[in-house]
């Protein structure tokens, strides 16, 4: 009787389920933590000015919005704060002239929305000049001294 060695017969395997689950895990872990920037992807050229004042004649249409949301266009108050009844106050107020630049002044506090309000209606409107006012910060004017 011949007694017979079976180690021979055995065929290594590897087992490759346990590779992939890592390197999934791996590749997921990459994804996730990459940082996308997307500046890269927009190539833009920002106009330049050459700093000319406009033209003094023209008076902007001033829309002021105080810190909470209210409207004044020009020296009336717009009683709702909804884009139907401002585009009626800045209609009435700026009568047909679509070309007259208008000067938002909001205030630091004021809501998002409302500004936000602001730019529909007057886009609503076919206003296409639109300007924001600002002021200089402390930082600034100690600079300029």
């Amino acid at each position: 009787m011949r007694i017979r060695d079976h180690r021979e017969d055995d065929i290594p395997e590897i087992n490759l389920v346990p590779l992939i689950d890592v390197l999934l895990c791996l590749l997921i872990f990459f994804v996730v933590t990459t940082t996308f920037d997307a500046r890269s992807v927009l190539k833009l050229e920002l106009p330049r000015a050459d700093g000319q004042p406009a033209d003094p004649q023209a008076r902007p249409l001033s829309l002021l919005i105080n810190a909470q949301g209210r409207y004044f266009v020009g020296d009336r108050e717009v009683l709702r704060t909804d884009v139907e009844s401002l585009k009626r106050t800045l209609a009435e107020v700026a009568g047909d002239d679509r070309e007259r630049t208008v000067l938002i002044r909001a205030d630091a506090r004021t809501p998002w929305q409302a500004v936000v309000t602001a730019y529909e209606a007057l886009g609503q409107l076919g206003f296409r000049r639109v300007a924001n006012a600002t002021t200089q910060s402390a930082q600034a004017k100690g600079e300029g001294q």
